[in-house]
């Protein structure tokens, strides 16, 4: 096969519709929409599709501001390419991280293409057909018709429950950090009484001051937990919390690139590392970080970021190939709005259509663009 040239970069902003819109410790979330931007790098007659968060015309002017980086080089040389984008001592001055992150994506997109492999084929072949996934268990507001709202106890065991009854969830998570921890406390044992057998986890986005946390950690002991995720800010924080409380804490905050995994290793803070394939920096960062984390005995899961269709592909082809994935991973953001939303939409599902995905439903990136 001829040697295969970037030709090009294009930007574009995509927005879906949510069917409620969010309330977390930042705040509000998706008020009307989730906007993302997907990257297409055309080579001959190829596109490869990447996805980052959102940002609206100042992220595609980041993106695009890559192009002399990116022109005439070669897709399958992705090393380069990292040190070409996010070498250490670029990233003091501008954090490229996501943005290698989307075009990580794209470029993995072609040599899939290019070779006609999936993936997970490229990045050491999959260990599993069948990736499991966590119900995501937002607190929420109304919409503008004023229907979707999870405020109360009640509220929130009916919208546990159908997201069980439709996609199968045996793992849920709560994101918490919105109203009091006694009453997210509350909450939170009443989806465990709601729900027998299946496991938990609570994630307050480091809301909780140490006090807090040591009480809602106590108060929940008994239960069935996957782990306790960013209770408190930061690895001080955790290696305080965890001579006062016995079980896992996870993060996707305080452990984020592998100067923080090996201060974490040298000093214990968390027990599970929820690598996201966006904050690390791609896919192939993640599965470096996942084999750290396999020599030091701690557990990794996948972090959801709220990503579509794309950044969810990227999350399926690593829990293919991680030996020592051991928690399901986060599901993405609650379902788009029916009405807005078809599956053969730009640029791919916003739900997920199964508690297990199956790698083999994964094909190559397309998108209809409409209008």
């Amino acid at each position: 096969m001829k040697p295969l040239r970037i030709t090009g970069v294009r930007a574009t902003t995509v927005t879906v519709p949510l069917a409620a819109p969010c309330a977390t410790q930042p705040g509000r979330t998706g008020d009307a929409s989730s906007a993302r931007s997907s990257r297409w790098i055309p080579i001959k007659g190829l596109a490869g599709l990447g996805e980052m968060g959102g940002g609206g015309e100042g992220a595609e002017a980041a993106i695009t501001s890559l192009t002399p980086y990116l022109l005439g080089r070669d897709p399958f040389a992705l090393e380069a390419l990292r040190w070409k984008i996010a070498n250490p001592t670029a990233t003091l001055y501008n954090n490229r991280l996501q943005l290698l992150a989307a075009l990580e994506f794209a470029c993995l997109d072609i040599m899939g293409k290019a070779l006609d492999l999936p993936v997970h084929a490229l990045l050491g072949g999959k260990l599993r057909d069948a990736v499991p996934f966590a119900s995501y268990i937002f607190f929420r507001y109304a919409d503008s018709e004023r229907v979707g709202e999870v405020r109360a106890t009640d509220q929130l065991l009916a919208h546990a429950r159908a997201l069980k009854r439709q996609y199968g969830f045996t793992a849920h998570k709560l994101k918490g950090g919105v109203f009091p921890p006694a009453y997210e406390l509350a909450c939170y044992r009443a989806l465990a009484d709601a729900l027998p057998g299946d496991r938990l986890r609570y994630d307050p986005n480091c809301a909780l001051s140490l006090e807090e946390a040591i009480r809602f950690g106590k108060g929940i002991r008994d239960l069935n937990n996957d782990y306790f995720e960013d209770p408190t800010w930061g690895l001080e924080g955790a290696r305080q919390l965890r001579r006062y409380i016995d079980m896992p804490l996870a993060t996707n905050t305080a452990v984020i690139n592998f100067e923080q995994l090996g201060a974490n290793i040298h000093h214990r803070a968390f027990d599970v590392v929820l690598l996201d394939t966006t904050f690390w920096g791609g896919i192939r960062a993640c599965i470096k970080a996942a084999g750290v984390c396999e020599t030091f005995q701690l557990g990794v899961a996948v972090h959801s970021s709220g990503e579509l269709g794309i950044q969810l592909a990227t999350m399926l082809h690593l829990g293919a190939v991680l030996p020592n994935l051991t928690y399901a991973a986060d599901a993405p953001l609650p379902p788009s709005r029916r009405r807005h939303h078809r599956r053969r939409q730009a640029p791919a599902p916003l739900v997920i259509r199964w508690c297990r995905i199956r790698i083999g439903r994964i094909r190559p990136m397309s998108v209809r663009r409409r209008g």
